[in-house]
This record gives structure tokens, sequence and C-alpha cells, in this order.
């Protein structure tokens, strides 16, 4: 009896424990079960902090420069004084110069210096910002531009070489790095003697001088250049800045400033490649002065193959230059080269033309034409190489020779042993002097003297005024 009492006692208890234990457990592994869930919400939440901290400092310094407080669309100050914005320029090459195109190419840091108390910001240390590209959208900037530029264009590589400084008081300055093709006005009357001055404009394109002075920041110091800057056909005297104004009948005046540069022009290359070939020309043209007036086919050839060769360098310059409605230095030199070639060649026709004449008259004088005027003895002399010191009577049918008195003649002239060669040739040795000189006609003779004189004159002339 006893034992089956304590039987149903602890039946009874374990039905009503065992329930309450489950419970427990459920109630255990629930909070377990949502405390991880929280931890892990909690952890979802850093990792997305931490993944949009790149948008968590843009809007660091948009609320430190109050960007979105004001309308940067309006220059600073608007209503009141003119902006002061400062420039400098730090050139850092002159990339190319072309005459043809009549510009130029530089390559330069532009840097611009403004307040604009709309961008100030605490600071205990007093320490500026520096910032990218990405926030020239967002403010007011001036609007430079260049006068007479053709192209140009911001660097981009790696990144857009733009450098923004806002310093916690608003002065702000902005850094680019730029390429610009300018036109530079030339003036090719001393070509190639000549010396070019070019300038590069800048100026607002929007805001007159009510609304923007702009100036120098550091006066006549505010221009610098690269000391290795150095051009293939120019050496660069001056760099200088100056500033101005330009008017504009719809809009007012503008300030304006001016990177002005002197470019003087190598000589040393036109030397070589221009006036020295047509020297040379010059003084062969004079050597048919001292061939023999006889030696026709010799004389003209040398004439055209000169005149042939000065048109050449003629043309060639005027390809590698603009075409311009005036003269220039180097077409007075090579056009008077030009003309003493041309003249050479009129000397030969007057020295032929009138030698021709004097032996018609001779001949219907005497019927006999003199050693002078003796055309076998030359023309003999110039084929078989052999001085013949006859005189020949001629008629009308032996002005020319035939092929039998050439035959017969050079028979003759041909040695039969070595002495006789030599003898023969010390003979010819003598009178070859003689020959030339007997005929020679007076132009020749003074074509020798007064041509070389007369260039040289011309050169002394020239030199001294365009060098």
């Amino acid at each position: 009896m006893v034992l089956a009492f304590q039987l149903v006692f602890f039946t009874y208890i374990w039905i009503a424990l065992i329930p309450n234990a489950c419970a427990a457990s459920n109630i255990k592994m629930t909070h377990q079960r949502c405390s991880s869930s929280v931890k892990q919400t909690c952890k979802q939440e850093t990792r997305m902090k931490k993944d949009d901290s790149t948008k968590v400092w843009p809007q660091k310094y948009e609320q430190l420069l109050h960007i979105e407080d004001n309308d940067f669309a309006m220059r600073p100050g608007f209503g009141g004084s003119p902006v002061p914005v400062g420039i400098d320029v730090h050139v850092e090459s002159i990339d190319s110069i072309s005459e043809t195109n009549m510009d130029f190419t530089m390559t330069f840091y532009l840097r611009h210096y403004w307040k604009d108390e709309r961008l100030s910001f605490p600071s205990a240390v007093n320490k500026s910002m520096t910032f990218d590209h990405r926030l020239i959208q967002k403010i007011w900037v001036p609007d430079i531009f260049f006068v007479h530029s053709k192209r140009s264009f911001i660097h981009d590589t790696t990144m857009e070489n733009i450098m923004l400084r806002v310093h916690p008081d608003g002065n702000i300055l902005l850094s680019l790095r730029i390429t610009v093709s300018a036109m530079c006005f030339m003036d090719f009357s001393r070509f190639p003697l000549d010396t070019q001055n070019c300038s590069l404009e800048l100026e607002s394109y929007a805001y007159n001088e009510d609304d923007l002075m702009l100036y120098w920041k550091h006066g006549n110091k505010s221009l610098n250049t690269e000391e290795h800057i150095s051009l293939s056909q120019f050496f660069i005297e001056e760099f200088s800045a100056s500033s101005g104004l330009a008017f504009y009948s719809s809009t007012g005046w503008y300030n304006r400033l001016f990177i002005n540069f002197v470019l003087r022009r190598h000589i040393f290359f036109f030397v070589l490649q221009t006036y020295f070939p047509a020297i040379l020309m010059v003084m062969l043209s004079w050597v048919s002065f001292w061939i023999d007036r006889r030696a026709v086919p010799a004389r003209v050839s040398l004439g055209i193959t000169t005149v042939l060769t000065m048109s050449t360098i003629i043309t060639a310059v005027g390809a590698s230059m603009p075409q311009v409605s005036y003269l220039k230095a180097v077409d007075v030199y090579l056009w008077v080269s030009s003309l003493f070639v041309f003249l050479s060649v009129i000397e030969y026709a007057a020295v032929n033309y009138l030698t021709t004449a004097e032996e018609r008259k001779q001949f219907k004088k005497t019927g006999k034409i003199s050693r002078m005027y003796n055309i076998d003895a030359v023309q003999a002399m110039a084929f078989d190489g052999c001085f013949h010191d006859a005189d020949i009577d001629m008629d009308q049918t032996s002005l020319s020779l035939n092929s039998e008195d050439f035959v017969r003649r050079k028979s003759i002239c041909s040695p039969s042993t070595d002495s006789s060669r030599i003898t023969r040739r010390k003979s010819l040795g003598g009178h070859v002097g003689r020959i030339i000189l007997e005929n020679n006609h007076v132009i020749d003779t003074y074509s020798r003297v007064l041509f070389p004189i007369v260039y040289i004159l011309f050169n002394l002339f020239y030199w001294g005024v365009y060098v």
C-alpha cells in the first residue's frame, strides 16, 4: 500500500515539472536567438556605415563650406564692388611656332586668386583644405578665356590637372595646367632676319569691369618661365606681363591681361639652306665669262642650269611660308641673285650676237676671216685637243666644218710617236692662253670684273640694312 502511494506521488510530480522545464528551455532558446539577431543587425548597420563612408565625407565638407546654404551661381559680393581676381602664370614650354598658320602653342600653369566669404569655415589651426576638380562644379569660379585662341585644353592625365585650395577666411587658389594654341600676328617683311612679338591674352568672358577686376597678382613677377625653354628656330629674348582694357559695343569694358614674349629667329639654318646655295649659283654663272665665246653648248647649258636651280630655291622657300602680299627679305635676296644669273645668260646672248655681226662685217670687207675669229681653229681644238696655227682662207661654203676636213685634221693631228705627242702638247700649252684672250669679247672682259663687284656691293647693302 505504501509502495503504491509513493509511486503515484512521483508520477504526479514528474507530470507537473516536465512542462515547466520545457517552457523554460524554450524561453532561453528564444532569448538567445533574439540576442544573436540583434548582434547581427548591429554588425550589418556598422558595415553599412563603413561602406557608406565615401558619402559621409562629401556631406561633411559641403556642410563645412556651406555649399547647400548659398547660391554659387552668383559672384561673390553680387551687387557691390567688383570681385578682384589675381592671376599668375608659370610657363612650362612653348611647344611650337608655325609661320604657315601664324600661331603658337604654349603649355603653362594658370593660377587664380580671389576671396569668397561664403566658403569661409572655422579652423583652430588655420589650415587650408585642398580639393580636386569635383568641387569646381559646385562653387563660383572666374570664367577666364583666351582671346584669339584656336585650341585649348586642360590636361587630364591621370586625373584632370586642377587644384582648388580653400583657406579658412575664404581666400581661394585655383590652379590649372593648360595647353593653348593662339594667333600670333607676324610680320615677315624681314624674314628670316626677323623678330616676332607674340602675346597670349586673358579675359573674363561674362563679367565686365563692373563685376570682375582682373589683375596680375604679383605685378611683373607674376609671369615665370622654365629655365630650359628653347626652340629650334627662335631665341626667346624676353617675357613680360602687361594689362589693359578691351571694349565691346554691346557689353562694355573688360579687363585684359597680356603674356608678351619676343622671338628672334636663328639665321644659321637659312644661311646654310638658302643664302649659301644662292651665292654659289651666282658665282657659278660667272664661270661662263671665262669660257670661250664659241663654246655655245657649254655656256648656254651652264646658264640654264643656274637659272633653274635658283627657281628651285625660290619655290622651296615660298612653300614653307604663308602667302603674304609683300616682299620678304629673303625674296629680295633670291630675286636679285636670280637677276644676276639671268643677266649672265643675257650677257652671252649679246656676246654671241655681236660676234656674229663682226664676222659678217669682216667677211664682206675682205672675204676672209682673221685668226681672231677663226672658227676652224677654235672648234678643232675643242674636238681633238690640238692647236692648229695655220690661217684658213674661207669662202661662203667654208664657214662650217665638214666631215672630210674634220677627218683630215684628225689624221694629221694624230701623233705617230710619243715624242711628237709631247711636242704638240707643249706647243698647245703655250698657245691656249693666247687663243682664249684673242677670242674674248670686250663684254666678257668687263663682265668678269663688273658682275662680282656689283654683287659684293649688293651683299654689303643687304646685310647692312637687314642685320
